[in-house]
């Protein structure tokens, strides 16, 4: 930062800013229990904390087979998953046959995909040939399957092992992963608080060490509210970037438009350079998606110091000093590396994730609550009335007006990003609340979308890609921060995210050291 406003701001202070002078949370980069990232490290470690990048070079170098990487992945699902749940569908038979042909292959000196013979997880909304899309509701716990998804396909092509399918709650449509099919997945680090959601499967499963990167998709937060539970990395990529679609769908309706927008694939992983080479692979073109944009996956070099804007905090905020701490940390980490750091008031965005939650609530009540409420479970129904109840219903002419505004909107954010091209928020203003919080209460209920993760499901109405990075520990569980950038520049996203990371160190060899 600047002079005086490194860290601190040049504004008034009051009780909820995010750069007030607070006592730093001490949690050193480097941790003797971290896994950190370089061949020799890489060497001592079990191979189910092997990273993707460093066991994809491995396999084709020889140095280990998929077989054996593929086994130590399904070992360590079978020791830490009856207690995590977070994969639901264990397809290790199927795994082992695809690893031994991943090595037949390298053995015949074919050509091999950048993820070959690697473990990953696909999240049970997603199809996979044979496998149910359950979506996490009893009623379509038959709804298998007669082809691959995009994203599934993709991964194939890459030469990537599915291990198994991680839980979601019921139709991924909340933030905490419990279903009357699956149950309920517990969070790797402490079993009181939530593993997010929906991708909340996937969160727990790679920072429990099953798979090197993990599927997960995200409509309001389903991406990134599941790394800042698990402390794990990802990125929601700009819509379009990775292409969407699921076989079982051809004999129904497709999703209304505003879904279609808002929604995004992409991948979590345990560090920003395996959710890289996720990011890469998963965008793969598939004709079947009308949307997909062949955007480079790397832009136009920008001319530094690059501006970052950390996002002020709105003053109506109840927030937690340790976790703003945090979030100051991470500004001073990008400070250090280069970056020229400012506290900014974002576009404002209140009203931007007002229309996220006005469009998304209109589309579920008009074209989805009668199936839900047909199919979903008492709890899921109580859980969807409380956010529903931070939206306003619109009727047609709202809709389309809404619609109409949005253009307007994300114009006014892509000129502020012209400016200022990372923007630093936090990901949540609190830490992770309990398993099922969001039934505690319609208040409470409300309260975590509106107040605690505001800054994370505004991004979705604007479709820009928005990444998280995990940034340090607070009482013994981890936080991470998200990083905002234009369209179609998930690499300075992901460059922002990996001077964090390179600062703060990864955090998931904390929880493997505890056992």
């Amino acid at each position: 930062m600047n002079g005086a406003t490194r860290a601190r701001g040049g504004g008034p202070a009051h009780d909820q800013s995010p750069l007030r002078a607070l006592p730093p949370v001490p949690f050193p980069a480097h941790h003797p229990l971290l896994i950190t990232r370089g061949t020799a490290t890489v060497a001592k470690a079990p191979i189910w904390q092997w990273g993707a990048v460093e066991t994809a070079k491995a396999i084709k170098s020889g140095k280990v087979s998929s077989e054996e990487v593929v086994k130590a992945s399904i070992d360590r699902m079978k020791a830490v998953n009856p207690k995590l749940n977070a994969v639901v569908v264990d397809l290790s038979k199927d795994a082992l046959k695809a690893a031994k042909a991943a090595d037949k292959a390298l053995a015949k000196g074919e050509a091999v995909g950048p993820l070959h013979g690697v473990p990953v997880t696909i999240k049970i909304n997603l199809d996979v040939k044979g496998q149910a899309n359950s979506n996490g509701v009893v009623a379509f716990k038959d709804n298998i399957a007669p082809d691959d998804s995009a994203v599934t396909a993709n991964l194939r092509k890459a030469g990537a092992v599915i291990v198994g399918l991680t839980n979601t709650p019921e139709f991924s449509m909340r933030g905490f992963t419990e279903n009357p099919l699956h149950g309920l997945t517990l969070n790797p680090w402490d079993p009181a608080i939530t593993c997010g959601g929906s991708s909340g499967g996937a969160g727990s499963a790679v920072a429990a060490g099953i798979g090197a990167i993990a599927h997960g998709n995200d409509i309001g937060g389903s991406l990134r509210w599941p790394a800042f539970c698990n402390g794990v990395a990802t990125i929601k990529p700009t819509q379009g970037r990775i292409p969407a679609f699921n076989p079982t769908q051809m004999n129904g309706d497709e999703r209304p438009l505003m879904a279609q927008f808002m929604s995004a694939q992409g991948p979590i992983a345990r560090s920003v350079a395996d959710v890289r080479l996720g990011l890469e692979v998963m965008a793969m073109r598939d004709p079947r998606d009308p949307w997909w944009v062949p955007a480079p996956l790397k832009g136009p070099k920008l001319k530094g110091p690059i501006k970052v804007a950390v996002a002020k905090i709105p003053r109506d905020m109840k927030t937690d000093t340790k976790v703003i701490s945090l979030v100051r940390k991470a500004a001073d980490h990008l400070a250090d590396s280069g970056y020229d750091v400012n506290e900014v008031e974002l576009p404002d965005l209140d009203g931007t994730w007002k229309l996220w939650s006005d469009l998304i609530f209109t589309e579920l009540t008009v074209l989805q609550e009668p199936t839900m409420r047909q199919h979903g479970s008492p709890d899921f129904i109580k859980a969807i009335e409380a956010m529903k109840g931070t939206s306003t219903v619109l009727d047609r002419e709202g809709y389309m007006k809404a619609i109409a505004r949005r253009s307007r909107v994300l114009r006014d954010w892509m000129m502020f990003l012209e400016e200022h091209p990372v923007i630093l928020s936090p990901l949540s203003v609190r830490q992770t609340p309990s398993y099922n919080a969001d039934l505690e209460s319609p208040e409470r209920g409300r309260e975590l979308f509106w107040n605690d993760l505001r800054f994370m499901s505004a991004i979705n109405v604007l479709g820009l890609p928005a990444a998280v990075v995990p940034v340090g520990l607070v009482d013994g569980k981890p936080i991470g921060v998200q990083l905002i950038t234009s369209r179609y520049r998930e690499d300075v996203c992901l460059d922002a995210a990996a001077a964090i990371e390179k600062k703060a160190g990864t955090v998931v060899g904390e929880l493997w050291a505890r056992g």
